[in-house]
C-alpha cells in the first residue's frame, strides 16, 4: 500500500514508520512546517526536521518538508484568535487536525496516496459497512478528543497504527528499533506552537487590559486581573490570588470582570447541563428513530476520564448533554465529545454554548 506517513520528530510516529516499513508498505514520509506568527522560523521545527531526517535515512525513506504557514494562521490561529476575543475557549488542536493535517495537506498531498498515517493513539472500527472513529487502547494517551471534528471522508483515508498500543510499548518499541528519538520526550505544546508559551502568544496579540476580580458570592474585588481573554472557566492556576484555591466560574466580557470562587468543593463552578451548538456528527447522526435523548459516555476536555450521561436533541436542531453528575469548569467554546455508551466510539463532538444561549426547547424533531 502507498501511505503518506505524516512525521513530527517524536517518538509515536517514528514507530509508525518503524511498524508500516516491516509490514512493507511503500511509505513517503511528510513534515508539515509552520513558522512564528512573525514570519520567522522556529527552532524547534528545525529540530524536528532534523530528527525526522535521521528517520528516513534509516529506513531509505523520501522526506518532503511542505509549508502550510499560511493557512495556519489565516485559519486555525485566526480562530483562536477571535474564540479567545468573544470571551471563550478554543481548541487549536481540533482545529488543526481537521483544518490543516487532514484539511490542506490532504487536498494537495495526501490524496496522492491510498492512505495517510499519523501518530496520534485512536483507532478505526467498522460496523455494518460503516467507519468509525474508535478510542485508543491506552486511555491515558487517547486522542479521539483531538479528531472529533474530522470528516467521514477523512477518516476513510487515515490510519492510525499505534492506536492498540500502550505507550509503554511504543517506548518499548522505538528502543528495539533503535530509533533515534526512542527516548525524546513527548510535545506538550499546542499544535505547531512549538516554544511558544500560549500565554505570551495572547498577549502579543491581544495586549493586556487591567480589570477586576470579583469573589461571586461577596461581589467583593479581590484582585485584579490582566484581561479577561487570559482566563478561562474552571480555570485555578494563574490567578495570583491567596488564600486558594480559586477558581474562574464567570466571565463578563463586557465590563472585563473574572468572577472566581473559593475552594475545592464550591458548587460554582460545577453543571450537569451543557448546551451544544454546532454539532458535528463525524460517520452519522445517532439518533435513527423519533426518539429525542439517547445515552452517551462524553467528555469536555483532554483527559481518561469520561461522564455518562444523555443527549437530547431540540426543536431547533441544537443539542443539550445532561449528565448523570457534575461537571467541574463547563467552558464555552470548548467542545463536548460525544462517545457511544460502552465508550469505544467517538461519535462526533458540538460547541459548548454560553449559558445565555441555552436551549430549553427539548423535544421531538
Amino acid at each position: 500500500m502507498k501511505i503518506a506517513v505524516l512525521v513530527s520528530g517524536g517518538v509515536d510516529s517514528a514507530v509508525v514508520v518503524d511498524t508500516l516499513y516491516k509490514e512493507g508498505h511503500d511509505l513517503h514520509l511528510f513534515y508539515i512546517r509552520i513558522g512564528m506568527d512573525n514570519g520567522e522560523g522556529d527552532c524547534s521545527a528545525d529540530e524536528d526536521i532534523e530528527m525526522c531526517t535521521l528517520i528516513a535515512r534509516k529506513y531509505n525513506l523520501p522526506l518532503q518538508v511542505v509549508s502550510l504557514h499560511e493557512e495556519y494562521w489565516d485559519h486555525v490561529m485566526a480562530y483562536t484568535l477571535e474564540t479567545v476575543k468573544k470571551g471563550l475557549t478554543p481548541h487549536p488542536d481540533m482545529m488543526c487536525n481537521k483544518l490543516i493535517k487532514f484539511g490542506f495537506f490532504e487536498e494537495r498531498w495526501g490524496k496522492d496516496f491510498d492512505k495517510t498515517a499519523t501518530g496520534h493513539y485512536a483507532s478505526i472500527a467498522e460496523r455494518d459497512g460503516k467507519l468509525y472513529l474508535a478510542t485508543a487502547n491506552d486511555p491515558v494517551k487517547d486522542q479521539t478528543d483531538f479528531l472529533a471534528q474530522i470528516s467521514y471522508e477523512q477518516l476513510s483515508h487515515l490510519m492510525f497504527p499505534l492506536g492498540n498500543l500502550p505507550k509503554s510499548e511504543v517506548r518499548k518499541r522505538a528502543v528495539e528499533a533503535k530509533l533515534p528519538n526512542a527516548a525524546r520526550k513527548d510535545s506538550q505544546g499546542i499544535c505547531f506552537l512549538g516554544k511558544i508559551d500560549y500565554s505570551d502568544f495572547i498577549e502579543r496579540h491581544l495586549g493586556t487590559r487591567p480589570g477586576a476580580v470579583i469573589e461571586i458570592e461577596t461581589g467583593k474585588k479581590i484582585g485584579t486581573h490582566k484581561g479577561f481573554w487570559f482566563y478561562t472557566i474552571g480555570q485555578r492556576k494563574g490567578l495570583g490570588l491567596s488564600g486558594g484555591p480559586w477558581y474562574v466560574v464567570r466571565k463578563n466580557v463586557r465590563d472585563n470582570v473574572i468572577y472566581v470562587s473559593n475552594g475545592f468543593n464550591t458548587d460554582k463552578q460545577y453543571g450537569r447541563e451543557i448546551s451544544l451548538e454546532e454539532m458535528h456528527w463525524i460517520t452519522e447522526n445517532p439518533f435513527h428513530t423519533e426518539e429525542n435523548a439517547i445515552r452517551i459516555a462524553f467528555k469536555t476536555r483532554h483527559s481518561p476520564e469520561f461522564f455518562d450521561g444523555e443527549i437530547l436533541r431540540n426543536t431547533d436542531g441544537s443539542y443539550t448533554v445532561k449528565s448523570d453528575r457534575d461537571i467541574q469548569g463547563i467552558a464555552p467554546g470548548q467542545f463536548a465529545i460525544i462517545y457511544s455508551p460502552d465508550r469505544k466510539l467517538c461519535l462526533g463532538s458540538g460547541m459548548i454554548s454560553t449559558p445565555s444561549r441555552k436551549k430549553k426547547d427539548h423535544g421531538k424533531i
